[in-house]
């Protein structure tokens, strides 16, 4: 199984032997942890080594896996610590993956979702003098080196729900996700209230396709890598009438986009701002953000500075962990006070005043 193995803030003649599926990578495969991202590195000041091992999607998604790596190259850049990042292409590559970075010599371990839990929590039992973090799940158990990064995204989805609500065309929006997990299902939770939450202000009845909340029941392409998948679902959204769509699947969500484009509807990015992070900024209405590297760099730097918890971390609307994007190409189209609606609801929501619930929700 061929897996890139990306290598960044080491001295530059260090020859990195990091087996994948028992294989070492190819030549070509083996570069600076600045290439994935293009954000580069100084040389290290410490010996710590923070790794990161990706789920399916790898490195280059646009979305969830690139936002954290991005944290961990900022922390190589700007705490001089040592990094290393390898990316899966399958689940049967995350036992072996996190292995690798075991044996290589971390400090820090981070697994980027809820697929590597298993992985992740098999190591941080087995290996106590090594910290690992899960990102967007929590550990089979409890321990002292195992730290939950997780992230209350129905908060902002809420408001992405919200605006999705106020500005479609045919009084339907819809939403998808890869696989129903908890970090999928939360954004579509909070998505469905927020157009409820505008049904219910302006006596209109917008109709959300492809999730029901109550029943936790929806429409899931069944991975995060088949983007034909992602295009089939939203042309059948399409189809229904919906004019806006939500996918949250990682890079299948560009199949989406392809094919809102093709049809003229619009798109609600996830994770990262579409704007910026794929080739369809110009039909991206607005993105749902988490704040992945940031936690990835406050993790890496708490670790490194010997202050690591196993206390889980919790990105909200308060500590802007979690956040809606500009309305990129539409700002002008967006109404005023639909505008400013949404930011009272984020102040509400910000200050508690407004508790949007979901089953799905981090604890």
């Amino acid at each position: 199984m061929k897996k890139k193995i990306y290598m960044g803030a080491m001295a530059a003649t260090a020859a990195l032997a990091l087996a994948a599926c028992g294989s070492a990578p190819e030549d070509d495969e083996t570069t600076g942890g600045g290439a994935a991202t293009g954000t580069g590195t100084a040389a290290p000041t410490s010996d710590f080594l923070a790794c990161m091992v990706s789920d399916s999607g790898g490195f280059e998604d646009g979305s969830f896996n690139e936002n954290s790596a991005l944290g961990l190259d900022q922390a190589a850049e700007q705490l001089g610590v040592q990094e290393a990042k390898t990316e899966s292409t399958a689940d049967a590559d995350y036992g072996p993956n996190v292995d690798t970075m075991v044996q290589q010599g971390c400090n820090l371990v981070f697994g980027v979702g809820f697929l590597l839990a298993d992985a992740l929590s098999a190591a941080a039992a087995e290996n106590p003098d090594v910290n690992f973090a899960l990102i967007d799940s929590s550990f089979g158990e409890e321990l002292p080196n195992a730290k939950p990064v997780l992230f209350a995204t129905h908060e902002a989805s809420y408001l992405a729900g919200y605006l999705a609500a106020g500005m479609t065309e045919t009084g339907k929006v819809a939403t998808f996700g890869g696989m129903q997990i908890p970090s999928v299902a939360i954004f579509m939770d909070g998505f469905a209230d927020g157009v409820a939450q505008y049904n219910e202000d302006n006596g209109t009845n917008v109709e959300v396709l492809g999730w029901d909340k109550d029943a936790q029941e929806g429409s899931f392409s069944g991975d995060f890598e088949n983007q034909s998948q992602g295009q089939a679902l939203t042309e059948n959204f399409i189809a229904q009438g919906a004019d806006i769509i939500m996918p949250v699947a990682g890079p299948v969500g560009l199949g989406a986009a392809a094919a809102a484009e093709t049809a003229g509807a619009k798109i609600i990015w996830v994770d990262s701002d579409g704007t910026e992070t794929t080739s369809y900024g110009d039909i991206v209405l607005t993105s749902v953000l988490k704040g992945l590297a940031n936690s990835v760099f406050d993790t890496v730097e708490e670790a490194a500075n010997g202050t690591f918890t196993s206390d889980p971390y919790i990105g909200t609307i308060e500590n802007d962990g979690v956040g809606l994007a500009g309305y990129g190409s539409f700002d002008a189209d967006v109404p005023q006070e639909l505008k400013d609606r949404i930011e009272e609801l984020r102040g509400q929501i910000a200050s508690g005043d407004l508790v949007v619930e979901s089953p799905n929700a981090p604890q």
